[in-house]
């Protein structure tokens, strides 16, 4: 029986033994030995489980701090995103978020080992650990969060469906495209988000596809469509190759939810924590005005939100296994999150794409961390 959630057990005398004869004793040791082994089996299951799951609590950081550098996979030659330039020098959001991370560890933005993955092989990376975070422009879904062994940490870009057209158009506005002809990628979820947005807003319209996306600049750029439809960083990619880039406009319409950020495995819950506190802080490094070049002006701040980041909380440090001036060490090296959407992605890059839903959460945009206190 059981009282309490607790098994009860009763002694038995030696006349009731007697009593019960040799076949029921031996019955009542069957199921003694059965129970036992249970018990005996469940607890070797635990302490197996919490072997193997114990130390990989911290194993990652550990073995970064060993290996003396961050192993990070990117994309090979995503502009903007992570590429190399005529030395070999990686640069992109991606890169600069990794460069992030090893400031944070080792205030030192050059101990990071980049790896190029392409889309095949970028995941089994990850989940073999050849690389300790993924950075390069998977998109967050379900499948590749809960079924694949990852955890994306948090959303590095607001990335999703738009339109580009010929600026002569004088067109500012997805809404002003009735009766366009549209060049897009054979891709079902390019072609039905394009089919819907229009058939919503009853605009007629005529979809161009093609196999490749090659073909699709090709055709746009040789005027057979007025308007051109794929995730607005590949547009702003494409763009940049035209030879008259200022003569194309991407309009502010997104048609979806492409949010892209970095990835780390699952497991290593202070790995995870780590990583994701990186992207916090330097989102809430540009909402608390702290720039690559002002970090020594807040360190006298009396906002507390600034005081915890820039290290004088000593838990803010210890929480995530790091020293506690890791953020004011990371923002010297590489500035906030504002200051490297604009070099890589923004206004002082070749792409020029507008922050839109990027902008902070208090500036009409999606951008948003949770406070440190």
């Amino acid at each position: 029986m059981f009282f309490n959630g607790a098994p009860q057990y009763s002694l038995l005398t030696p006349v009731q033994s007697h009593k019960m004869g040799s076949q029921t004793r031996d019955n009542l040791l069957v199921r003694y030995n059965s129970r036992n082994w249970a018990i005996l089996c469940a607890s070797l299951v635990v302490i197996g489980l919490t072997w193997l799951t114990g130390p990989a609590q911290a194993s990652t950081l550990n073995h970064v701090r060993e290996s003396g550098h961050v192993t990070c996979g990117v994309s090979d030659n995503k502009i903007g995103f992570s590429e190399q330039d005529g030395k070999d020098n990686w640069k992109g959001l991606g890169v600069s978020f990794c460069r992030a991370v090893a400031a944070a560890i080792f205030n030192d933005i050059n101990k990071v080992k980049f790896v190029a993955l392409n889309s095949e092989d970028a995941i089994s990376a990850l989940q073999s650990g050849k690389i300790e975070i993924l950075m390069n422009s998977v998109s967050w879904t379900l499948k590749r969060d809960a079924g694949l062994g990852l955890l994306f940490t948090g959303i590095l870009l607001h990335d999703g469906q738009g339109f580009m057209v010929p600026k002569k158009l004088g067109i500012s506005s997805a809404l002003e495209l009735s009766g366009a002809s549209i060049c897009v990628l054979k891709d079902p979820s390019l072609e039905l988000k394009a089919s819907k947005f229009f058939q919503s807003k009853k605009m007629p319209f005529k979809l161009l596809p093609y196999e490749m996306r090659e073909d699709v600049t090709q055709a746009y750029q040789s005027g057979r469509c007025n308007v051109f439809t794929d995730n607005v960083l590949q547009l702003a990619i494409e763009r940049v190759s035209f030879d008259t880039p200022e003569e194309h406009i991407i309009l502010p319409d997104i048609l979806s939810k492409r949010p892209k950020g970095p990835i780390v495995r699952q497991g290593d819950d202070q790995w995870f924590n780590l990583v994701k506190w990186v992207l916090f802080a330097l989102i809430n490094a540009e909402e608390l005005g702290i720039t690559r070049n002002n970090v020594s002006d807040f360190e006298t701040s009396e906002d507390p939100e600034a005081k915890a980041l820039l290290g004088q909380d000593e838990h803010f440090g210890k929480l995530l296994g790091l020293p506690k001036d890791w953020a004011k060490n990371m923002l010297s090296s590489v500035g906030n999150y504002g200051e490297l959407f604009d070099q890589n992605l923004g206004q002082r890059s070749p792409l020029k794409i507008d922050r839109g839903p990027n902008k902070l959460w208090d500036q009409g945009g999606l951008l948003f961390a949770p406070p440190l206190n």
